[in-house]
């Protein structure tokens, strides 16, 4: 593909097209593949690993520029950078039938990846196969975002699929270990434990309250709020492990 100003002539390769319809024209950005959902995503930051040249078009494949009147009233400025960014956040980002087909298809997949390893079954705590989610995502007929993170969508899908009885699913557990002052433990010993799904420890002494279980992971923000405001530094909660995934068996 050739853009021509001018000037010069610009040669872009691998160019995803970002277009915005306003005030009755049609304009577009030149991206990089792939740096359009990444920087919508906040992992890219910076616009010139997103764009591949700081202009705007009317068509991109044309090498067409849009004309700065056409800009200072579709905009209210001619800015070019501040043209590109409010493109990029509110335009559409132009693909293939096939391309598009082929980035829902991984993100399934991915989805349905990330349910596998956050999830187990409630009677075994084992984690389900992907093969298995997946055919629960079909069976409740999902459709994926293409632009929404998939951890957002797999969290969705999480509680779509125990709300359905589609397939028995519950978040692995956590185990962790809050370490608090005796003094602090028993004022808020009432609020600590029903956060607990099952506890494996629970010791006091005379200078400290120490108990470790498994929680649901909705649970560990409200436990480390409940330190931080409770025990003014003086309490600690540690991450033993990351999931249970079966009877007598962790994983970290």
């Amino acid at each position: 593909m050739s853009i021509f100003t001018p000037t010069n002539q610009v040669k872009l390769t691998n160019v995803s097209v970002v277009r915005l319809k306003r005030s009755g024209k049609r304009f577009e950005i030149a991206c990089y593949k792939n740096k359009v959902i990444e920087w919508r995503n906040g992992v890219e930051t910076d616009l010139d690993n997103v764009l591949q040249t700081h202009s705007v078009f009317v068509n991109v494949s044309k090498g067409q520029l849009a004309k700065t009147d056409d800009l200072e009233k579709a905009f209210k400025t001619t800015d070019q950078d501040a043209i590109c960014i409010e493109i990029l956040k509110k335009g559409e980002l132009q693909v293939s039938e096939r391309e598009r087909s082929q980035t829902l298809t991984n993100l399934y997949k991915d989805i349905a990846t990330i349910i596998s390893e956050k999830c187990v079954n409630p009677d075994t705590k084992r984690p389900y196969p992907v093969t298995l989610i997946e055919k629960a995502m079909q069976e409740l007929h999902v459709n994926v975002h293409p632009t929404k993170p998939a951890k957002v969508q797999a969290l969705d899908i999480i509680r779509d699929i125990q709300a359905s009885g589609t397939l028995p699913i519950e978040r692995a557990r956590m185990r962790v270990r809050l370490v608090l002052p005796a003094k602090d433990g028993k004022r808020v010993k009432d609020r600590v434990v029903p956060l607990f799904a099952t506890v494996d420890d629970d010791v006091w002494t005379s200078s400290e309250w120490e108990v470790a279980g498994w929680i649901d992971p909705g649970h560990y923000r409200t436990l480390t709020d409940l330190v931080q405001a409770e025990t003014k530094g003086r309490g600690r909660l540690d991450l033993l492990n990351l999931s249970q995934v079966a009877d007598g068996e962790e994983q970290l």
